[in-house]
């Protein structure tokens, strides 16, 4: 089949070029199809369709055809009937528009459908059914239903056929739409008694390649006479409805009469159209022939219907007619406002004219009801503007201005022109984006800030700020410190610019005596692209602080020789001796200056002025007056706080100059002498300082040795024992105990961690160890018996005179030796001293109170038992000496106090029960006796040489 293409192309030079094109193309093509080359045929290149987001807008919902950018054809997107698309036109086209974006293009496509010959013609009934009497006259006309085919022209219905001809012939008759009526004839009378039943086929033949066909069955039954046709008033019926109007309205009434009587002149009417459409819009009454409504009738689907009604009586006659209906229009319908492009962000440095929006505009009214104008709301800087028939542009007329407004609500309205009239509007939202194209601007067009000097480095002076009425990072800010020169050194040397902030920080600290003030400049730039800047200056002023003392000029201070002022001794009150000359660095209340005397030889006869230094006479110089006068004056600021010089002034009262040599000679000499002296004091404190405290810090290490050795001495149990050694006499006469008491100390193999000290004894009393480490205390007797001796405890004799000691032998801390001097400081486990009481823990000092005889013998008796009772108990390893000893020692002679107990100052000898000691003597030997075969007296051990006992010794035999 060939396609048929129709080009026409109209532009226009309004805001956007619009142009028309055309193609035809047959009904039920295949998926796919080429439709046309657009881009060919309206001249576009296939970038342009690319870029442009080129894209088919159509008001249906389906779309048929579709656009392929990449190759620029248009292709059939579905399959396309034409009697599906096009039930009541012969001429079916397809309409849409192709837009372009950037810029915005329209373009306006139709495509025509033609028909194919792919509908058969067919009948509504597949059979028919007439009742003709036989009476009926030759010629006789019989309506027959039509047949319908869907195809147009050539493909629809051509011709129709009756077959078999014998009684009627076919006669067909064209309307003026288009359509053929068709009629049976009879052409030969009818015998009810040669044939009551006649059945002939009509064919509808179309003129299509291939040609189709469709028949129908015509039964005619023969009846007798009934020669009057029902006849019509009129051919054609007009009438008119007005759309929307209610169901059962009567549109038109048609009527036809039949000059038969009886039931022979009976009519009915009934509606011939085969269209569904009119049979669901219109119904006739069967008997007086109203037309009436029975559905909606809508102007914008069909504005007129043909209604085909036929008239029958009851023999079988009929007539026909036809009733025109015209539909008239009602305003219904608002415009329908369909946005096909649009922008929603547009940039504020847009040209003029620039197209925004493009908008179609659809009234289905007709005449002034589909009249529509648009209008868009006021002070907008926006225009609309009519592009072609019912398409608007929403474009730019002024300049756009993101700072001033930032965004536009703009309302489009649109209204028709009927009675009464409707309207419709939207509203569009449409955002400026910004631009950079204003400069930051700071807050001031200059800066003055002012630092005091010496201020700490980094310190912040102040801050700039500058701010930009663009948006985003177009208004991001950021400062500079522009390159400039202070004195020749770099201005980034001074001060500082915080990029973010805009803080200006000091980067060193100044110096007001050096500069003053100086000024910069401080650039802002803004984030855009390109950047836009402006800048200030800034002047930095330091102000001045109190930090230079005073400095004199005169009289000049040197450290060799002495300058002095002489004054002749015939001066008069108010004479000028000097000036003190000073200045100040610093500025201001600073820089003031007052002059004072702080220290004079003789304060009543110079004053200085307060103001200007001036030292003169207040009173009359005399003779008596000293040639040496030494003035001390201190110069003082007016700062706060203030700051002091202080200037010597040697004054000579003098009239000539050898007289003032000799007495200034000897300056220089004290003044290195008074330097030599504070040397060495100062030299002599430190000294003294320092042993102080080595001092301190020994005493208090030996302090916390002792603790700590105290904390870990003796574990062991063991009571002290008095004993009174056999020489002891009271002194005093006083029949009580001596002040000063003697003990001989049994102790454990612990007993080396107690704080204890010994004295050798006179008697060279010893612990004897068995050697079998039995420790069990055993009496032996040297080669001497301790029975020869005269002092011997076993032979106690009366007390007398002679057993006095002399001042010098007396024991105790005054005699020059202690002969059973053995000082005990025990304290056991527990940390509390196992005294009796405070002063017998040290072995020296009286009783609190002098005990009567018998609490000292009943103290006696228990120290003895409980000696007794230890004594027997004790165990392997638990007797020893202190550590400056052997493990192995003896001891010579240990009083039995179980045997007598003398008190000195009293001949009373306390003896316990013989017979118990000498079993308990008897006892104490065999445990003490050594094995049978070793039955010599063992010699015993010698206790082990400290190095003190060495030197001892080799003294005595040198000697």
């Amino acid at each position: 089949m060939n396609r048929q293409v129709l080009l026409f192309l109209a532009l226009l030079s309004l805001d956007s070029v619009f142009g028309q094109v055309s193609y035809s193309i047959p009904e039920e093509m295949a998926k796919g199809s080429l439709v046309g080359n657009i881009a060919q045929d309206l001249g576009l290149e296939i970038r342009r369709l690319i870029s442009g987001k080129a894209k088919i807008y159509t008001r249906n919902s389906d779309e048929y055809v579709e656009l392929n950018r990449e190759r620029g054809v248009l292709l059939v997107k579905d399959r396309i009937d034409r009697e599906a698309l096009c039930t009541e036109t012969a001429l079916c086209a397809l309409h849409f528009q192709i837009i372009l974006e950037n810029p915005m293009e329209l373009y306006s496509v139709t495509v025509q459908i033609t028909d194919i010959n792919d509908n058969d013609p067919t009948f509504e009934k597949t059979d028919t059914k007439f009742k003709i009497s036989e009476s009926v006259m030759i010629g006789a006309k019989f309506m027959l239903e039509r047949a319908v085919d869907l195809d147009a022209g050539i493909n629809g219905i051509q011709n129709y056929e009756l077959k078999p001809t014998d009684n009627f012939a076919l006669k067909l008759h064209n309307n003026a739409d288009g359509h053929k009526n068709v009629e049976m004839v009879l052409q030969k009378p009818l015998d009810r008694e040669k044939q009551e039943q006649i059945s002939l086929v009509l064919t509808a033949v179309d003129g299509g390649e291939p040609q189709m066909s469709g028949t129908m069955l015509i039964v005619i039954t023969v009846l007798d006479a009934n020669d009057n046709a029902p006849v019509f008033t009129q051919q054609t019926y007009k009438a008119t409805v007005t759309e929307n109007s209610p169901k059962g309205t009567v549109v038109a009434t048609v009527t036809a009469s039949d000059a038969d009587q009886g039931s022979n002149g009976k009519i009915r009417y009934s509606i011939t159209n085969n269209l569904e459409n009119v049979r669901k819009l219109f119904e006739v009454n069967m008997d007086n022939g109203d037309v009436s409504l029975i559905g909606n009738i809508d102007f914008e689907k069909s504005k007129h219907f043909q209604i085909n009604l036929g008239a029958s009586d009851e023999g079988g006659l009929t007539d026909s007619c036809k009733l025109i209906v015209d539909v008239q229009d009602e305003n219904d319908n608002k415009p329908e406002i369909i946005i096909m492009s649009k922008s929603n962000v547009i940039s504020e440095n847009a040209e003029l004219n620039t197209v925004v929006t493009m908008i179609n505009i659809e009234d289905l009214d007709s005449g002034e009801n589909g009249n529509v104008k648009c209008f868009i709301s006021e002070n907008v800087p926006l225009n609309l503007k009519t592009s072609t028939n019912n398409f608007y542009s929403l474009v730019t007329d002024s300049d756009l201005d993101r700072e001033r407004d930032s965004e536009y609500n703009i309302t489009v309205t649109c209204s028709d022109e009927g009675v009464p009239s409707l309207s419709s509007s939207v509203t569009l939202t449409l955002q400026i984006s910004d631009v950079n194209d204003n400069a930051p601007v700071f807050e001031r067009s200059s800066y003055e800030a002012y630092i005091v000097e010496n201020n700490t480095p980094g310190l912040s002076i102040f801050t700039v700020k500058a701010r930009d009425a663009d948006w985003n990072q177009n208004a991001r800010v950021s400062y500079i410190l522009e390159d400039s020169s202070v004195n020749g050194v770099p201005v980034s040397s001074y001060v500082s610019v915080s990029a973010d902030s805009g803080v200006i920080h000091a980067v060193r600290s100044f110096d007001y005596e050096q500069i003053k003030d100086f000024q910069f400049r401080v650039k802002a730039q803004d984030g855009g692209s390109p950047p836009l800047s402006s800048n200030v200056t800034v002047k930095i002023l330091i102000r001045d602080q109190n930090d230079n003392p005073p400095q004199v000029l005169y009289p000049v201070q040197t450290g060799g020789s002495v300058v002095a002022e002489m004054v002749p001794r015939s001066a008069d009150v108010g004479y000028l001796v000097t000036k003190v000359v000073a200045v100040d660095v610093d500025s201001g209340q600073n820089a003031w200056l007052s002059y004072k005397l702080q220290k004079a030889t003789d304060r009543a006869l110079f004053e200085v002025g307060l103001q200007n230094g001036e030292i003169r006479t207040i009173r009359q110089v005399n003779d008596k007056d000293a040639v040496k006068q030494r003035l001390t004056i201190i110069v003082e600021d007016n700062g706060q706080p203030s700051r002091s010089a202080t200037v010597i002034v040697n004054v000579a009262v003098a009239d000539s100059f050898p007289e003032v040599l000799s007495e200034f000679t000897d300056f220089t000499h004290d003044k290195e002498y008074n330097d030599n002296l504070t040397f060495y004091l100062v030299l002599a404190l430190a000294v003294v300082s320092f042993l102080f405290i080595t001092c301190l810090v020994v005493i208090i290490s030996v302090k916390i040795y002792r603790w700590r050795q105290s904390r870990i001495m003796c574990h062991s149990n063991l009571p002290v024992i008095p004993y009174y050694p056999p020489r002891y006499s009271d002194t005093l006469g006083t029949g009580t105990l001596q002040h000063v008491y003697n003990y001989e100390v049994c102790r454990t193999t612990d007993s080396r961690k107690s704080d204890c000290k010994f004295g050798r004894a006179g008697s060279q009393n010893v612990l004897i160890m068995d050697p079998s480490s039995t420790a069990t205390m055993q009496r032996i007797q040297s080669e001497k018996s301790i029975l020869d001796e005269p002092d011997s405890p076993l032979e106690q004799k009366p007390p007398n005179n002679d057993w006095r000691f002399t001042q010098g032998q007396r024991p105790g801390p005054s005699g020059p030796h202690m002969p059973y001097g053995t000082h005990i400081r025990w304290t056991p486990k527990s940390g509390t001293r196992a005294t009796g009481g405070p002063e017998v823990a040290m072995g020296t000092g009286p009783w609190p109170q002098p005990p009567t005889e018998a609490e000292q013998l009943q103290a006696l008796m228990a120290a003895a038992n409980e000696v007794s009772e230890a004594t027997a108990t004790l165990g392997p390893g638990t007797m020893g000496l202190s550590t400056r000893y052997s493990p192995q020692f003896t001891l010579q002679h240990v009083p039995d106090y179980r045997q007598n107990v003398y008190i000195p100052g009293s001949t009373a000898t306390l003896t316990s029960n013989p017979q118990q000691q000498q079993a308990t003597a008897q006892q104490a030997a065999q445990q003490a006796l050594p094995p049978p075969q070793a039955s010599a007296q063992p010699e015993p051990p010698k206790a082990a040489q400290t190095p003190a006992s060495k030197k001892k010794s080799t003294k005595k035999e040198k000697k």
